[in-house]
């Protein structure tokens, strides 16, 4: 049914926007791992809604509980249950929802699927249902950092028409975490604030650019044809709400150059094979070769906006909507510890499947 992303690091989410709960259950995290709500929660209270007036006031604070899958401080093996409560739950704002589809959601096409949908704050399809991502990325993220010495930091390097240009081995979780809105620059972050906050006096929202780089990992992650590390990395970087593109290395710009230009020459450093330039984005193949993994994702503007616009009722007839609720003026500043723990899964999967062929975890 499309809720379980993996397959050796498995995570399936579950929960609804406003039910009772959210969360997560992880499959297949080593042993031995020393875990607790404390390694977790630092990267849910990133992705939490009230953080700053740049998002949406909805009060969650998101505290999550491990429910099995440790015993005395420690992962035994076995699946990690982890529950998140929801707290502050308003259905009432979206009555008008249970008859008319919102444009540019999920409303009509769950309907289209399912002949049935929960129409509260979109259901399933809300972005609430990340925070399970999140909590599990968070483990992820404490495995590829003590067993394999692997960081990943993301940034909003984009909003509207505001770019700011970072460069991917030197920026730092501390500089993101500078601003609201996890520019690295604080310049152009202080423009993009501003584009926001003018945004969402407006009744309207704003789009822009994550950026993402996967530092330490080594060469040999990644499967050959149908399970490139690229090809993972886009699948969950696209099954992220309001995602829109995906483009690693070069991307589309690699296509204005020669191949002689695009071409990343080798070279030793030590014992340790490099490239003189990493326009591949660290995946040759398929598979990493040891330099940094980068890559950008695009999101489009929230779909709500405090405006009418025109659409049809469940029963196909065209009527009017209006937007209410608390929501995003831009889902950037939220969308950066999501993208973050999509890319940790994703490495955390190919760590354990580049073992099972070459087993090479470090002695704990």
């Amino acid at each position: 049914m499309g809720n379980t992303f993996g397959r050796l690091f498995r995570v399936t989410t579950w929960g609804e926007s406003h039910g009772a709960a959210i969360g997560a259950v992880v499959d297949g995290c080593p042993p031995r791992l020393e875990l607790s709500e404390a390694d977790i929660q630092p990267d849910l209270d990133r992705r939490a809604p009230g953080q700053s007036r740049i998002v949406t006031q909805r009060k969650e604070s998101d505290t999550v509980r491990i429910l099995s899958g440790t015993f005395e401080g420690y992962t035994l093996g076995t699946p990690i249950s982890l529950h998140i409560p929801n707290e502050d739950m308003r259905p009432g704002d979206y009555r008008e929802v249970q008859e008319k589809y919102r444009p540019s959601h999920a409303d009509y096409t769950y309907d289209a699927k399912y002949g049935f949908r929960d129409w509260r704050g979109g259901g399933r399809t809300s972005a609430r249902e990340t925070a399970g991502r999140v909590a599990a990325g968070a483990i992820a993220r404490k495995l590829l950092r003590e067993w394999y010495g692997v960081e990943a930091v993301a940034w909003v390097s984009k909003v509207h028409h505001i770019t700011a240009e970072c460069d991917v081995e030197r920026v730092t979780r501390e500089d993101v975490e500078r601003t609201p809105i996890r520019c690295p620059d604080l310049a152009v972050a202080e423009r993009m604030i501003a584009a926001v906050e003018a945004a969402r006096k407006a009744g309207n929202s704003l789009g822009g650019v994550v950026k993402c780089a996967l530092r330490g990992c080594p060469p040999g992650w990644g499967e050959p044809v149908f399970d490139r590390l690229e090809a993972d990395l886009a699948k969950a970087m696209l099954s992220l709400p309001a995602s829109k593109g995906f483009e690693i290395g070069s991307g589309f710009a690699g296509t204005d150059l020669t191949g002689i230009e695009h071409n990343d020459e080798f070279y030793m450093e030590g014992d340790r094979v490099r490239t003189r330039t990493n326009r591949s984005g660290g995946v040759q193949g398929g598979i990493s070769n040891g330099e940094t993994i980068y890559f950008r994702v695009a999101f489009k503007p929230t779909a709500t906006v405090m405006h009418e616009q025109r659409t049809v009722t469940r029963h196909h007839e065209d009527t009017t909507i209006q937007g209410r609720g608390r929501h995003d003026p831009c889902v950037l500043p939220r969308a950066v510890p999501m993208v973050e723990a999509m890319a940790l899964l994703v490495l955390a999967d190919h760590a354990l499947r580049y073992e099972a062929i070459r087993p090479n975890r470090p002695a704990q």
